[in-house]
């Protein structure tokens, strides 16, 4: 597949909403693809479509135990506990 260009904190892609994903086709797949690609390439243990340009509700999380990779389409917070502040590490 392609490596995606991450975009940095401060790009305007970034303070817009996402889409939610309405077709499970082919392009929908090659992003996942993509963005796998590059979450390796880039070290990281996630990635959301925004983060490579693409305004549409879909991520991909890395299990550090597991190394497996779980794509999200249309994600929704249902519950949260917790606090967290700065940027994660």
């Amino acid at each position: 597949m392609a490596l995606r260009n991450i975009v940095e904190q401060g790009d305007p892609v970034l303070t817009k909403k996402a889409r939610p994903v309405r077709d499970f086709n082919g392009r929908l797949w090659l992003l996942l693809d993509d963005m796998r690609d590059t979450l390796a390439n880039a070290g990281g243990a996630g990635l959301a479509a925004p983060q490579v340009g693409v305004l549409r509700r879909v991520c991909l999380v890395m299990d550090e135990k597991t190394e497996e990779y779980y794509e999200l389409v249309n994600p929704e917070i249902v519950e949260q506990d917790g606090e967290q502040t700065g940027l994660a590490v």
